[in-house]
């Protein structure tokens, strides 16, 4: 898992750091959450196009129900 750091204003980390708090989790759990929202847990568009490689056959078809 990637480890990542950033700056944010005094009040802005007061403010995460009031609503970690209030949902009752760590920071970085929260601020995933909350990023997770943002983005959405799958794969940017394209990406499979992008990588080394990428996919050259037909398109996949997957069965939610699986």
């Amino acid at each position: 898992m990637a480890q990542m750091h950033f700056y944010v204003p005094d009040d802005f980390a007061k403010e995460i750091r009031r609503r970690a708090k209030q949902a009752r989790m760590p920071v970085s759990k929260y601020l995933v959450q909350v990023i997770m929202k943002e983005i959405g847990p799958g794969w940017p568009e394209r990406y499979f196009d992008d990588v080394q490689g990428g996919w050259n056959g037909r398109s996949l078809d997957v069965d939610p129900r699986d």
